[in-house]
């Protein structure tokens, strides 16, 4: 017969016989995780769309996935929902999105016609891509920062780099033949684009806060916006490979402002080093 009475506790209820209590997550905290999830599902959706060779698509999809993955962080720092999961969740989205889904839609496009020199270069590439991660982030963690590190990135970024290998695929849409001969030459430029990425050359990031524009520029900039935007929508692989060259020539000057600044030609600072490597391996 059960006692209309619960038992007596001296010490309280005793709650460890209880499974974990379940609380509600405010959805702003969820929000930037569903964002983080779709870039993950956009970059894993670029790769099989690449072996269906459906190409366009593919780099369609990848793009999106590198675009999702980059506003991820902002929109969780501007809802106030930052949160450790959610760095951890970015973290493995960024090397499926800017190392591995890049790789193989470009291999699958152009690099396997070099057969096994091709799947070496676009290996370097996603092993290029984590090791940058990895660095970005043991960077990020570090107390003290360095003051230069708000202007300039030590090689250049994950993003830029899928954006930058993809360029051969580019190339063909616009109607370069893909024969083994473009596949040689790709893979060639796929393994300097990996070394870019692990590279000490200062790439300057636009992210300092001393950077102001003049106020009767502003409109002028805005215009250029849009119009680049609708350039793209219309001419989507030309403005691609027109901004991929773009920003390949644009890598020797920030290395040159760098120089006069700081006088040297790479970024030689404390801290990324084999202390670094071996603390967080």
């Amino acid at each position: 017969m059960e006692t209309p009475f619960p038992p007596f506790e001296p010490n309280g209820p005793d709650d460890s016989a209880r499974g974990p209590r379940l609380r509600e997550i405010p959805l702003r905290l969820v929000f930037p995780n569903l964002i983080t999830i779709l870039a993950i599902c956009a970059g894993l959706t670029g790769i099989r769309l690449a072996f269906e060779n459906r190409y366009e698509l593919a780099v369609s999809m990848v793009l999106v996935a590198a675009f999702l993955d980059g506003i991820d962080g902002r929109v969780a720092r501007l809802m106030k929902a930052t949160s450790k999961f959610g760095a951890q969740m970015d973290s493995l989205a960024d090397i499926v999105n800017f190392g591995v889904a890049p790789a193989l839609v470009v291999y699958v496009f152009a690099l396997d016609q070099a057969r096994s020199l091709g799947w070496i270069a676009a290996l370097i590439y996603a092993i290029a891509a984590g090791l940058r991660l990895a660095r970005f982030n043991v960077m990020a963690e570090r107390e003290n920062k360095a003051s230069w590190q708000s202007e300039y990135f030590v090689g250049v970024p994950a993003p830029a780099g899928a954006m930058l290998v993809l360029l051969p695929v580019y190339l063909g849409f616009l109607g370069l033949a893909t024969d083994r001969t473009f596949a040689y030459l790709s893979s060639i430029y796929t393994v300097v684009i990996a070394f870019l990425l692990i590279s000490r050359l200062p790439v300057w990031s636009g992210k300092s806060e001393g950077n102001r524009l003049r106020r009767d520029l502003v409109l002028p900039m805005m215009l250029g916006v849009v119009l680049y935007v609708a350039l793209l929508m219309s001419y989507t692989w030309e403005v691609m490979v027109f901004t991929v060259a773009a920003y390949l020539i644009s890598l020797p000057f920030g290395a040159r402002k760098w120089r006069r600044k700081y006088g040297t030609l790479t970024i030689e600072e404390p801290g990324i080093g084999d202390d670094d490597i071996g603390r967080h391996i």
